[in-house]
């Protein structure tokens, strides 16, 4: 969470500086709506998922991986498997 505050705080600006674009009306405007509407989406989303489902995701693999590791290390065995040698 020490992360919250700079990622959301550089996505909002970077969103803002974006909406008199996406409320243009004069010439050329038909262009610069749509752009500046999928990436303020963009923005949006990306904040989302950095801030929300990829701490999630993490949280949710770490703690299925880490019983893997403690149950091979009392068994003696590697938690990850050997790769065999080339022959030279």
């Amino acid at each position: 969470m020490t992360r919250l505050r700079p990622v959301a705080m550089t996505a909002m600006v970077a969103s803002l500086g974006f909406v008199p674009m996406a409320l243009a009306t004069e010439t050329g405007a038909e262009i610069q709506r749509p752009l500046a509407t999928v990436v303020i989406g963009g923005l949006i989303s990306a904040t989302l998922l950095t801030l929300v489902v990829l701490p999630a995701l993490y949280a949710r693999f770490a703690a299925a991986i880490e019983p893997a590791k403690g149950a091979a290390a009392e068994a003696g065995t590697r938690s990850h498997p050997v790769l065999p040698q080339a022959a030279e």
